[in-house]
C-alpha cells in the first residue's frame, strides 16, 4: 500500500509584495544583470521610495528570492511639460515630487530577472499596478517606454516609423511589444528621455492604460487653485503669575485670539511653561526643573482640551518632561480633533546642559495634520540644516520653531537659521519666541524675540520672504497665510529649485534611526 503523497517538496511560493529595504540590494544586482549598460538604483533612491509611496514599490519573490520589481508614482500629469524627461518626472529618481492627490499612477521601472522571463513575471507585476490604480481610483497608468531594439533599426527608420511597425507587429521589440499587449495605448514619442538609454537613442514610447472603473468628481480629486493654512504665532510674554489656573487662563486667551482669525494652527513659544517656576519657592534650577515637571499631565490636558474647543491645531511650545530619570525638553503638537504627538528637542545648548541637566531626542518627526504634513524643531535644532533637510524628505511643507533666546545676538542666530532653511529646503518656517521676564525664576532672566512666518525667497511668494512678523520684544501675535499649492508649484517651476538639484552624485545625508 502506497503511503500519501506529500506534495509539499513539490511546491513553489511565488509572492507579489511591497519592496522592503532587506531587497535593496537584490533588487540593485538584478538591474546590473538586467541593464548592464545603465546607471543602477543606489540605495538612497530606494529608500526614497518606500519613505514617499511604499505601496507603488512592487516585486516578484519566488522560492525566497527577488526575481522581478516595478516602481511607481502618483502625479497630476497634465502639470508636466509634454516632452518631459526621466529625470524630470521622477524627482532625479527620488520621487519626492510623488503627488498623494493625483491622477495617475506613473511607472518608471519594471524589470525581471533574465533566467526567469517567459514566466508572465511581468504580466504580474502590470496586474499589479492596475490593481493599485483601481484601489487608489486612479485615472490612468502612464509610462515613458524603452524601445530598446530600435537601435537595430535607427538607419533606415525613424522613431516613429519604427514604433508604428512595432504596434503592427511586424517588428518584436521586447518592451514595447509587451506594452501593446498589456493594453496600453501610444500617446506620443518623447526626445532626450533618458540619457544612459543609448538602445533606444534616448528615445521613449509614453504609454497610456486608462482605468475603465475610475469615478470622477471623488472628495479627494477636486483641484486645488491654493491651498491657504492660517498660522497665528504668538509672542508670549514671561511674566509673574500666582497658580496653574492663572497660566491656564493666559493660554486660552491666545488660542481664542488665533480661533477668533479662523486660524489653522496656533504657535506657543519653547519653555514658556518655565513661568510656572515663578509661583514655586525652589531656587535650586536643576530640582526647579523637576518640580516643573510634575505638571506635565496638567499642561497636555489643557492643551488637548483647548485644541478641540477652539478647533485649531496647537504647537504646544516646549516644555520640560521626565521620562525614566531624564528630562527632556519636548514640543507637543496638539491636533483638533484631540489627538497628540510629541518631537524632543535633539541639539541641547551648553546652557541647557549646565543648569538643567537635559538630555537630547534621537529621532527626527513629520506629522501628518488636516493641513499637510508638518515638523518642528526647537530652537537650537533649526540651527542644524540637516534636520530641516530630513523632515522635507519625509514630505514636511512648513517647519515649526519655538523657541527661547535672552538676547539679541542669540535671536539672531535662530531667525537667520530659520529663513536659510526656508530658501534651501522651499518649505514655510514660523518662529515663536517670549518676551519679558521672571526675576524670581533662576537662569531665566531676560527675553529677546521677533516671532515672524517665513516663506522661500522668489516672485510668488511675499517680499523679502516674510509672511509677517511681530514687533520685537512686546507681547502680541502675528497672523500669516501660507499656501501650500503655491509651495507645491514653486518646488516644481521655481527660478531655482534647491530640492531638485542636489547633487546627490557627490553627497548625501545619511539618518541613522535606532
Amino acid at each position: 500500500m502506497t503511503s500519501e503523497i506529500d506534495v509539499s517538496k513539490f511546491e513553489k511560493k511565488m509572492i507579489i509584495r511591497q519592496i522592503e529595504e532587506k531587497d535593496f540590494k537584490e533588487i540593485i544586482n538584478m538591474q546590473k544583470v538586467c541593464f548592464p549598460k545603465m546607471e543602477p538604483w543606489e540605495i538612497s533612491h530606494l529608500k526614497s521610495h518606500i519613505e514617499v509611496f511604499p505601496e507603488g514599490q512592487i516585486c516578484v519573490e519566488y522560492d525566497g528570492e527577488i526575481i522581478g520589481s516595478s516602481s511607481s508614482l502618483i502625479i497630476n500629469f497634465d502639470e508636466y511639460d509634454d516632452q518631459h524627461t526621466w529625470d524630470e518626472i521622477t524627482d532625479n529618481g527620488y520621487i519626492t515630487n510623488h503627488d498623494p492627490e493625483g491622477y495617475n499612477l506613473y511607472g518608471i521601472e519594471v524589470m525581471v530577472h533574465p533566467e526567469y522571463r517567459r514566466m508572465k513575471i511581468g504580466r504580474r507585476l502590470y496586474e499589479a499596478r492596475k490593481n493599485l490604480a483601481r484601489k487608489l481610483n486612479l485615472k490612468s497608468i502612464i509610462i515613458g517606454g524603452r524601445i530598446p531594439n530600435y537601435y537595430k533599426h535607427s538607419k533606415e527608420m525613424t522613431p516613429r516609423e519604427y514604433v508604428e511597425e512595432v504596434t503592427m507587429h511586424n517588428i518584436y521589440d521586447p518592451v514595447l511589444t509587451f506594452q501593446v499587449m498589456n493594453g496600453f495605448m501610444l500617446k506620443r514619442i518623447n526626445r532626450n528621455y533618458l540619457d544612459d538609454d543609448k538602445a533606444s537613442l534616448k528615445y521613449a514610447t509614453l504609454m497610456e492604460w486608462n482605468n475603465i472603473d475610475y469615478q470622477p468628481m471623488t472628495p479627494k480629486r477636486s483641484f486645488k487653485t491654493s491651498f491657504p493654512v492660517r498660522i497665528t504665532s504668538i509672542q508670549y510674554e514671561m511674566k509673574k503669575i500666582t497658580s496653574f489656573n492663572d497660566f491656564a487662563v493666559q493660554c486660552e486667551y491666545y488660542t481664542d485670539v488665533a480661533a477668533s482669525y479662523s486660524s489653522d494652527f496656533v504657535v506657543f513659544p519653547e519653555i514658556f511653561t518655565l513661568q510656572l517656576l515663578s509661583f514655586l519657592p525652589e531656587k535650586s534650577p536643576s530640582l526647579a526643573i523637576r518640580r516643573l515637571t510634575e505638571f506635565t499631565e496638567d499642561y497636555i490636558e489643557l492643551f488637548t482640551n483647548l485644541a478641540v474647543k477652539y478647533n485649531v491645531n496647537i504647537i504646544g511650545g516646549s516644555h520640560f518632561v521626565e521620562e525614566e530619570g531624564k528630562i527632556f525638553n519636548i514640543a507637543y503638537l496638539f491636533r483638533r480633533n484631540g489627538t497628540i504627538e510629541k518631537q524632543y528637542k535633539l541639539h541641547i545648548t551648553p546652557n541647557e546642559r549646565k543648569f538643567w541637566g537635559i538630555t537630547g531626542g534621537d529621532e527626527v518627526k513629520v506629522f501628518d495634520t488636516d493641513c499637510g504634513k508638518i515638523a518642528i524643531q526647537i530652537c537650537y535644532d533649526i540651527e542644524f540644516p540637516e534636520l530641516a533637510r530630513i523632515a522635507v524628505d519625509k514630505g514636511a511643507n512648513i517647519i515649526f520653531t519655538p523657541f527661547c533666546t535672552d538676547d539679541r545676538q542669540g535671536y539672531l542666530r535662530v531667525r537667520y537659521c530659520s529663513q536659510a532653511r526656508a530658501i534651501e529646503n522651499q518649505v514655510y518656517t514660523v518662529l515663536s519666541g517670549t518676551v519679558g521676564n521672571l526675576p524670581d525664576v533662576e537662569n531665566m532672566d531676560i527675553q529677546y524675540a521677533q516671532s515672524g512666518i517665513f516663506s522661500p525667497s522668489d516672485f510668488t511668494f511675499a517680499r523679502d520672504g516674510v509672511v509677517g512678523e511681530c514687533n520685537p520684544n512686546i507681547e502680541t501675535v502675528v497672523v500669516g497665510d501660507v499656501d501650500l499649492e503655491i509651495l507645491r508649484r514653486h518646488r516644481r517651476a521655481g527660478s531655482v529649485n534647491q530640492l531638485r538639484d542636489r547633487r546627490r552624485d557627490i553627497y548625501e545625508i545619511t539618518y541613522k534611526q535606532e
